[in-house]
């Protein structure tokens, strides 16, 4: 008997990491939900992939309406929800922490850890509630959850957070056969990432340019971590470019 392709949700999936992410599950057999702001990005994915186990649906992950929508879809559509990979987020202004105003740093609360968090408890009900009972969830941290860049203080702050969320979600899902880790990556090559390659400020004052790996790597350690049985999880990986400024960075 054929067993049923895995459902997964791939947050920020319209273009660079959680693209990569979505793409790397498609091809491993998933059924995909990709989701994010703009639909016209993600049904480009959707159309790239080539394949009907791909859906686009537009969500804006840090309203409560928004991601209640979103997982209703799911439910409705699939029954069930086996990996999320909580990807959504934004830089924020790089500017000095004294010029950062109020509403900056909201934006990127609201997106980065509202938003992670919004996710992340629509799937946790939802693979509380379904049978088999149990899922996995993937939270996309980064190298900031580690140590900062300059002048990116609202960033920092969220990515820090995230680990605590992740902590938080994988000891309260133990009882639910919920799995959760996060993935810290450093200096994939993206859309966003791409000014790095031209050169970005150092901890000391200097601009350099940064040595940046394929952002389909960062698809396959994803897939790598979903594909796990849920008996096992991976809780932290870092996954950078070998020689970019991270250990010993300032």
């Amino acid at each position: 008997m054929n067993t049923p392709p895995k459902i997964a949700l791939v947050t920020g999936a319209g273009t660079g990491i959680g693209k990569a992410v979505a793409l790397a599950l498609l091809a491993d057999g998933y059924t995909v939900v990709l989701t994010g702001r703009r639909l016209e990005p993600l049904q480009a994915a959707v159309q790239e992939a080539g394949t009907d186990r791909a859906h686009a649906f537009s969500a804006d992950c840090s309203q409560s309406e928004s991601v209640d929508a979103l997982f209703a879809l799911i439910e409705q559509k699939f029954g069930r929800l086996d990996v999320l990979f909580n990807n959504a987020g934004m830089s924020g202004p790089k500017v000095g922490f004294e010029d950062i105003t109020c509403a900056q740093w909201q934006d990127v609360v609201g997106i980065n850890l509202t938003g992670s968090f919004l996710c992340a408890q629509g799937a946790f009900r939802l693979m509380k509630k379904q049978t088999p009972q149990g899922g996995r969830i993937i939270n996309n941290g980064s190298i900031s959850a580690h140590a900062p860049r300059p002048h990116s203080a609202p960033y920092t702050s969220t990515k820090h957070a995230i680990t605590g969320l992740t902590k938080s979600i994988s000891l309260d899902g133990r009882k639910y056969n919920i799995a959760c880790g996060q993935i810290d990556i450093g200096n994939a090559l993206t859309e966003l990432a791409a000014p790095m390659a031209k050169g970005v400020l150092q901890a000391h004052g200097a601009i350099a340019i940064e040595p940046m790996m394929d952002v389909k790597q960062v698809g396959e350690a994803v897939l790598h971590m979903a594909n796990l049985p849920l008996s096992t999880n991976v809780q932290f990986m870092t996954i950078m470019a070998t020689q970019m400024p991270f250990v010993g960075r300032g």
